[in-house]
Order: C-alpha cells, then sequence, then structure tokens
C-alpha cells in the first residue's frame, strides 16, 4: 500500500470549495464510478471498535423521493434536484449491544479472532459500555452508534469534494415519521436501524452567494 501524496493545499481548496449545496443542477449526474467511490470512503471509514453500526439506503427512485418529502422539510429541492440522495442509518441497541448476535458476527466472521481474543474484546466492549460510556439505554446505544455513522458522512462529503462534487448533509427531518415511512414503503426494520441523517450529492447550480466564515482558528485550538 503506497503512501498518499496528495497537497495540502489541494486538501484545504476541497475544504474550502464544499459547501451545503441548497440546490443542484438536475441535469447533471454524478457517474456510477463516483458514486462508488464516495460512498467507498465510507466503507472504510473508522468506527469505535470497528463495529462499523451503519447502513446507507441511496435513494434514485423518483417515488419514493416523493414520499419523503412530507417527512423531511429541509430535503424538497434536493430530493428534486440532487443527482444522489442517502439516507444515513445507524444500528440500533438491538444490534450493538455488548452481547447481540451482530457484534459476535463482526468478531467471529468479519474480524475472524479468535475465541480467546473474541472474549478479550467483548470484556472491553462490555466495560466500555455499561462503565466507561454509561450506555445503560436504547437512546444512548443509538446515539452512539450515531457519532460512528457521522464520521461516515463527513468522509464522504470530504472526498465528493476532493473530485469537484458537491454535497448537503440534512437534518431537517422527523425522525419518527421518517422512521415510520422507512418501515413501510423501504423495508427497513426500524427494531434495528434507525434515522441519523440525509445527504444528497450532486453537481451546484449556482455559486455560494457567500464566502466561507469560521471563527479564528486561535479560538478553536489550545496548546497545554
Amino acid at each position: 500500500m503506497s503512501t498518499p501524496n496528495i497537497s495540502k493545499n489541494e486538501i484545504i481548496n476541497a475544504f474550502q470549495f464544499r459547501h451545503a449545496t441548497k440546490e443542484f443542477d438536475e441535469t447533471k449526474k454524478v457517474s456510477n464510478e463516483d458514486i462508488d467511490f464516495i460512498l467507498k470512503t465510507a466503507n472504510l471509514s473508522p468506527s469505535s471498535f470497528g463495529f462499523e453500526p451503519w447502513h446507507f439506503i441511496v435513494v434514485q427512485d423518483k417515488e419514493l423521493r416523493e414520499l419523503l418529502k412530507p417527512v423531511a422539510w429541509g430535503a424538497p429541492l434536493k430530493l428534486d434536484t440532487a443527482s444522489h440522495f442517502i439516507l444515513g442509518l445507524s444500528m440500533k441497541a438491538s444490534m450493538t449491544k455488548w452481547d447481540s448476535k451482530y457484534i459476535m458476527h463482526m468478531m467471529k466472521d468479519v474480524k475472524q479472532f479468535p475465541e480467546d481474543v473474541i472474549e478479550m474484546y467483548s470484556k472491553f466492549y462490555k466495560e466500555f459500555q455499561e462503565r466507561d460510556f454509561n450506555l445503560d439505554s436504547d437512546k444512548k446505544l443509538f446515539d452512539w452508534a450515531s457519532k460512528q455513522t457521522y464520521i461516515a458522512l463527513g468522509n464522504m462529503m470530504t472526498s465528493a469534494a476532493l473530485i469537484g462534487i458537491d454535497s448537503c448533509p440534512i437534518e431537517g427531518f422527523h425522525q419518527e415519521k421518517a422512521e415510520a415511512l422507512l418501515r413501510e414503503k423501504f423495508g427497513v426494520d426500524t427494531d434495528k436501524y434507525g434515522l441519523s441523517y440525509m445527504a444528497a450529492f450532486g453537481y451546484r447550480k449556482t455559486e455560494p452567494q457567500f464566502e466561507k466564515s469560521r471563527r479564528n482558528f486561535e479560538d478553536i485550538v489550545t496548546w497545554k
């Protein structure tokens, strides 16, 4: 595996280029190769204990996009114009609790840990949930999984910007109504997965009206 050789200027330029695109050019489509690349960066994203508590639904069906509009007040224009529209799902407690079938599957089948390592890893993960992070409720476990899923979102948006593709993260939706829709029309088992965010990808219709504004670098970093 070769060492990356991307210049710092190119990376900073991608961060400057990226903005929350409100409306996309619906005549321009992201290629299959490029959307696969973006999704692959989600697949390769880090997660706590490496348990990947996420799933991504790419919604290209126009009828399904229309169904999302009433439950997602922040999404209608993106649903109409984005080349690709992604739902970021996070696993619920039934999937992420330390002794769940999914966690055992990850350790045994995906990571292929030997039995003694599985026993040790399970002990650490149990202590992490019950003692270190006090993940003692279904809501806390889902929120923890969502934090991991947001790492993948950040990586998807950054990787898209690096190849000149625009994006917009979306939290403007009614979570309970949206999950009911996912259960009824998208075939999502909402006992296992909840909706953390939506994200649109495509090409901007117009340039941003304002330059990117951020707090001073010195105000957000403290050295000790």
